[in-house]
């Protein structure tokens, strides 16, 4: 072969050559942008010490330390990642956003509203008592709160019913400050706040908050498009547990919702929730405005331990009960561990609440505005601000109830719904133990009866972890076990509007026995993580799939709960 020959077929073959080489250089490339991009993680371990021992090794300050739950939360690139899997025993969970729960506003705009939550709540009867509230704080772990004042004299959220200060001032979880005043740029925080606590009147003479003198602390979290991470939340609560004995924080709303990523006692956000339990703070969630679907309870509604509350509206006709009924976007269980939420329901639909004529939901929607300081605004986030200033008045009453006492009243004095049949309008997966009613609440003598087959001190030592009575039958329905065919939730025949709805107490002499009793002999469902699916069974012996459901990405967001149409 000729010189010239080889060198023909040296040419095509150096072009290959250098054309790999480059893919190698920028496969090469790619690998090390990929393991040098960091994402927030946050990583826990029992030995908390050692943790952030070898996290300062790798020289790197965590964002966030969460002594709550044992964790950090803190930038990592796969190298440091793996590093640490390697040399120490830990769980990784992402920092995942979350939102609040908010309603759109769709309605019309009002002046002065007239007072209604506390006609339909049957909470006239303790203020005429005065019973207002007075001795416990109520923590927002929210967007802030402003210190608006009402129209009466400086009434409001700055001052109670007597002129007192009752303000406690914001923590700000997310630059990890405390002031005395709040830079709440949402208005989600401050109108979910003035449902449960606003000292305000209306020009009949009727208070707006459900506690107005139950004293108030922002702690902020979520910014003002109503999302936070995961460790933010975290920091919150981690506040609200060590100054509670200090402003006797006895109540923590949460008016967000997130979708599930995995069992309940898994999920960082959910562990500190259950600490703030287990530590005598009486946990309020919202459902989430995700319903009127099965299993779209989220996070943190999902826990077993806490009081999660749906929504009911009115109906725009205040002065007319029989046509209340369930808001259509309120969430509905069971959960993934087959536990019936939520718990109870309250008013959601067009409530009326302070907020600041420059907050970011008035300019998005200023047509439910008044132009002074109150905006109308639909959600279970709303409906859960009813329920903690129901909870303010149990405590004033009675400040010995531990939160498992305060939840068994709760479900033992709520008034379910019937329809004009004398039948369940609404599945216990959808209305829980009813519409709260805050007389009988008060009056209410019941005890052992909520939480009583759970053990949250083993669920939080990670021993022992538990599922709920929930099932769903051949023709995919849910039913709860042990119980008859009135608690069989039939869903193509949910009563959402059409016949009259009565909400009256009770509807059985066994109403409590769903939410007392967990599944011990079989598990009813499991988390496939590998399909990233859950899967129903009604045997664990069967390989038989009754259900399948895909669980949300781990990448989406949890806010304050998402808009919905006003009801």
């Amino acid at each position: 072969m000729s010189n010239n020959s080889v060198k023909q077929l040296i040419k095509p073959f150096s072009l290959l050559g250098a054309i790999g080489l480059s893919i190698w250089l920028i496969s090469l490339l790619l690998n090390s942008t990929a393991n040098n991009k960091t994402q927030s993680y946050i990583i826990s371990s029992a030995d908390y010490l050692l943790l952030k021992e070898k996290i300062q090794a790798l020289n790197l300050v965590p964002s966030h330390e969460l002594a709550i739950i044992n964790a950090v939360a803190v930038d990592l690139n796969q190298s440091q990642l793996s590093h640490l899997q390697k040399n120490l025993t830990i769980t990784v969970t992402k920092n995942h956003s979350v939102e609040l729960s908010g309603g759109k506003a769709w309605g019309k705009r009002k002046w002065q509203p007239k007072s209604v939550v506390n006609d339909l709540i049957d909470a006239s009867p303790a203020h005429a008592a005065r019973n207002f509230g007075d001795g416990v704080t109520i923590g927002f772990l929210d967007t802030g709160l402003d210190q608006l004042e009402g129209t009466s004299n400086g009434l409001g959220l700055s001052t109670d019913l007597y002129g007192r200060d009752k303000f406690w001032g914001t923590y700000d979880a997310i630059n990890n400050n405390l002031s005395n005043y709040s830079n709440e740029e949402s208005g989600h925080g401050t109108h979910v706040a003035s449902i449960a606590g606003n000292a305000d009147y209306d020009v009949y003479g009727k208070v707006y908050g459900v506690a107005p003198n139950a004293s108030l602390v922002g702690i902020k979290a979520f910014d003002a498009e109503g999302k936070a991470t995961y460790a933010d939340v975290i920091r919150g609560i981690e506040w609200a547990l060590q100054v509670k004995d200090q402003i006797n924080l006895r109540v923590l709303n949460m008016s967000f919702s997130g979708p599930a990523r995995s069992y309940y006692w898994e999920d960082p956000l959910n562990k500190a929730v259950m600490k703030a339990w287990q530590a005598g703070i009486v946990v309020v969630a919202s459902a989430g405005n995700s319903g009127p679907d099965p299993m779209t309870i989220g996070v943190p509604g999902n826990v077993p331990y806490i009081i999660t509350v749906g929504a009911m509206t009115d109906n725009f006709t205040e002065s007319d009960p029989n046509d209340d009924k369930l808001a259509t976007f309120s969430a509905a269980g069971p959960t993934f561990e087959g536990f019936v939420k939520p718990e109870i329901v309250a008013p959601g639909g067009h409530l009326s609440g302070l907020m600041a004529y420059d907050s970011q939901i008035v300019q998005e929607h200023p047509e439910f505005h008044d132009g002074g300081r109150y905006f109308e605004m639909s959600g279970t986030s709303q409906a859960a601000g009813v329920v903690s200033g129901v909870v303010a008045l149990m405590l004033t009453q009675d400040p010995a109830l531990t939160p498992d006492q305060v939840k068994c009243r709760l479900m033992d004095s709520a008034h379910a719904a019937f329809n004009n049949n004398g039948e369940l309008a609404y599945s216990v997966f959808q209305q829980g133990s009813g519409l709260v009613n805050v007389a009988d609440a008060l009056t209410s003598t019941a005890s052992a009866c909520a939480n009583q087959a759970l053990d949250i001190a083993q669920d939080l030592e990670g021993n022992e972890h538990f599922f709920g009575p929930s099932n769903i039958n051949e023709d995919g329905n849910f039913y709860v076990e042990g119980l008859g065919d009135e608690y069989v939730w039939k869903l193509d025949d949910s009563n959402l509007g059409g016949d009259t709805i009565i909400w009256r107490m009770n509807f059985a002499e066994d109403a409590l026995d769903w939410k007392n009793t967990a599944s011990t002999d079989t598990i009813i469902w499991r988390m496939n993580v590998e399909t990233n699916t859950i899967i129903w069974r009604m045997n664990v012996e069967s390989d038989t799939i009754i259900w399948r459901m895909g669980i949300a990405d781990s990448t989406t967001n949890i806010n304050v709960n998402n808009w919905v149409e006003q009801q």
